[in-house]
């Protein structure tokens, strides 16, 4: 069972808001999203948690297990997943959001593109995030750091509990957001408890006034949004983790890698066995093989096998190398394929069409239309709070893209008769779409001086 906001209105009313806080967060920190979101963290900052919590441990022959101190150990992590999702968020997201009308951007902020990247991004790898807007600004609320409240009719986003902590040992703090306003609150205590009291009262999210001659501010009033300004923007349709499904392969690439070179570490040295030395019972065996692998030489029984007695001899293992190196770009090709991401090392052998390269990225175009619906669906939620909509709350996006340049070029400059200026540069590759409107508005003050500095013709005299 999960607390909405219908439990919400029902705190209200007994006047039990900092019990339901407290519950509220428990709950959804014990939550399995809240679980994934933390792992996707980890993978993200490349550390993987299968490989990181792997022990080696040696069989004794009494059946009890013992960890294996002396075996190599290393433990190597991939950096597969932040790398394939920075790939999906940039190739949409790496030229920044663009608007027909250059002024609906400006509404935005200056500081937008930035902030929505951040949370676009962490839509992808804990499956959904938050955007909060402040008046002219995105603020952006990870699912590890809130608690939505969903309406039990409609399943809307009614209202939610932003909470963190600086580090252990450290309050927290919690702001209880709903569509009238916010309050803040903060744990009496350091420990891990949710004893909640209120620090700020709760206020209105508009706060409207004047500046006075001495140079203060005059309240005049509050104002609210017309809905809830906080909004939910999921990852993809799918509705879940980027890493679900690809922790496993990530995992056996990592481990596979790490096993390699525990096994080129242990077998480098040479295993010395003594000979004739008696015989051994199954659990002798056992002891055997323990000793070996520990301390990389043991007695064995070899009578009648026609060697010198007691005599000690080396061994070498060799380590199989062709298998494992085939395994890993299989299952690098694999990881790629399922993520549908790009592997630049497949088209950047010899120089590709571009042809060649647009069937390269089908796949990221398929993935990037089902994020850029996302992106799409949480802008105009943003515009229509500040009364922006219509067309003019389209986004749009260029995205980032290998591409032959040269063959690109000259395609354009094919059609360039038939094009205005601002569109033969908005579809050159090399041109970025913040420089577009500085060469234009270069061009015109260029052509404006020449106009100036051009002589005024001489009129032709006329016969009367």
């Amino acid at each position: 069972m999960i607390l909405t906001y219908q439990d919400y209105e029902e705190a209200v009313a007994a006047g039990d808001v900092l019990n339901f806080l407290a519950k509220a967060i428990a709950q959804h920190v014990g939550s399995e999203e809240y679980d994934m979101a933390l792992v996707a963290d980890e993978y993200d900052h490349q550390r993987d948690v299968t490989v990181n919590n792997y022990t080696k441990f040696i069989a004794e022959h009494s059946g009890s297990t013992l960890v294996n101190a002396t075996a190599a150990n290393n433990r190597i992590s991939s950096n597969f997943f932040h790398r394939l999702n920075t790939q999906r968020c940039t190739y949409s997201l790496g030229n920044g959001v663009d608007f027909a009308d250059a002024h609906v951007k400006d509404r935005l902020g200056s500081q937008f593109d930035r902030d929505f990247y951040r949370l676009a991004y962490y839509a992808l790898i804990h499956r959904e995030c938050f955007g909060f807007w402040n008046l002219d600004r995105l603020y952006v609320f990870p699912l590890t750091e809130f608690a939505p409240l969903y309406d039990e009719e409609n399943g809307a986003l009614r209202a939610g509990i932003r909470f963190w902590r600086v580090s252990s040992g450290k309050p927290m703090t919690a702001v209880l957001y709903d569509e009238t306003g916010f309050t803040k609150y903060r744990t009496k205590d350091e420990g891990a408890g949710y004893d909640f009291q209120e620090v700020e009262p709760h206020r209105a999210y508009i706060t409207r006034g004047i500046r006075t001659q001495a140079g203060g501010f005059e309240v005049t009033g509050y104002e609210n949004y017309s809905t809830l300004p906080i909004i939910r923007m999921k990852g993809s349709n799918l509705y879940q983790s980027t890493l679900v499904g690809m922790r496993e392969r990530i995992d056996s690439y990592d481990l596979i890698q790490s096993g390699f070179a525990n096994d080129l570490q242990d077998c480098a040295q040479i295993y010395w066995i003594i000979e004739n030395c008696g015989g051994m019972s199954d659990a002798d065996l056992q002891s055997f093989l323990n000793k070996l692998n520990r301390d990389h030489i043991a007695t064995a029984d070899t009578k009648g096998m026609g060697v010198e007695s007691n005599s000690l001899r080396p061994y070498v293992q060799e380590v199989p190398f062709e298998s494992r190196v085939a395994y890993l770009q299989h299952i690098r090709t694999a990881i790629y394929e399922d993520f549908g991401a790009l592997d630049v090392k497949n088209i950047a052998a010899g120089d590709r069409t571009a042809t060649e390269i647009e069937a390269a990225y089908q796949a990221m175009d398929e993935n990037a239309d089902d994020f850029e619906y996302q992106c799409i669906d949480f802008i105009q939620r943003i515009l229509a709070l500040i009364g922006v909509t219509g067309e003019a709350a389209v986004p749009l996006f260029k995205r980032n893209r290998i591409a032959n340049q040269l063959e690109q070029t000259q395609m354009i400059m094919l059609a360039a008769p038939y094009l205005d200026e601002e569109t033969i540069l908005d579809k050159l590759p090399w041109v970025s779409v913040d420089e577009v409107a500085a060469i234009l508005e270069k061009r015109s003050a260029e052509e404006a001086e020449q106009t100036e500095e051009a002589p005024a013709e001489e009129a032709e005299p006329v016969e009367v």
